[in-house]
């Protein structure tokens, strides 16, 4: 008898903190949400996002995945690493500060630019291997037969969309080999004109071309060089 009383008063102390601590620890986990940053249309891959594409929601905390967006303003501005979709919570895997792999570059291309490439002769021309996406270059225009060489107005500051070897590998797909080597680029893809873009077509049947890098670094300031070039063509005729 001693023994059921004492089972019974354990039971309901278990009961009691059943009640008053687990019970609402359940709810707590099963009720908490977070804000989160979500699409309201679909955006292609390499977009820039805007105000109006994105939307914020509450969800449950527990559901949330990782490195998830709380602010619209952390993604405003940010380009899009994949194709993503109306209602995808957008994380930092899904999102890049610069849109500089070959593939996404070509995805936000709208008429106003064009990419072309150029062959690189040498081993030099191509800065020995050493370009990468996003580099701001001058391409050195060399004459062999009339033994000049100059950099053109028209060609001083240009964007760097990728180079590629022979191979057909952009430089953002270079494995390097277990000794340290790799492939040399035979290639230059650059973001111009149309304007620059026939200059381009014509220097390579004839002429040699080699690129001189300008600046590497953040893409407001590479940006400030391409807005020089774009003011040469727009009449200011001279870009420092």
């Amino acid at each position: 008898m001693k023994n059921r009383t004492i089972i019974g008063i354990v039971c309901m102390i278990l009961a009691v903190a059943m009640t008053f601590a687990v019970a609402p620890l359940v709810n707590r986990l099963t009720s908490d949400t977070t804000t989160v940053v979500r699409l309201k249309q679909d955006v292609g891959r390499g977009a820039k996002i805007t105000a109006e594409q994105v939307e914020t929601v509450k969800v449950k905390t527990d559901t949330i995945p990782q490195g998830v967006y709380v602010n619209t303003a952390d993604v405003i501005g940010k380009y899009a690493s994949s194709t993503l979709y109306a209602g995808d919570i957008l994380t930092k895997a899904k999102l890049t500060k610069d849109a500089n792999s070959a593939d996404d570059v070509f995805a936000t291309l709208d008429g106003s630019k064009v990419a072309v490439s150029v062959t690189i002769d040498t081993f030099a021309a191509g800065l020995s291997g050493k370009l990468q996406n996003g580099d701001i270059i001058s391409l050195i225009v060399v004459d062999k037969n009339a033994g000049t060489s100059s950099i053109p107005g028209e060609l001083k500051y240009m964007k760097v969309i990728t180079t590629t070897t022979a191979g057909g590998i952009d430089q953002d797909s270079i494995v390097k080999n277990e000794d340290g080597s790799f492939e040399i680029p035979s290639t230059i893809t650059v973001l111009c004109n149309t304007e620059q873009a026939k200059l381009l077509a014509k220097y390579e049947a004839d002429i040699t071309l080699q690129a001189a890098l300008v600046y590497r670094g953040d893409t407001e300031t590479a940006n400030k060089f391409i807005e020089k070039q774009d003011a040469f063509f727009a009449g200011g005729g001279n870009n420092g």
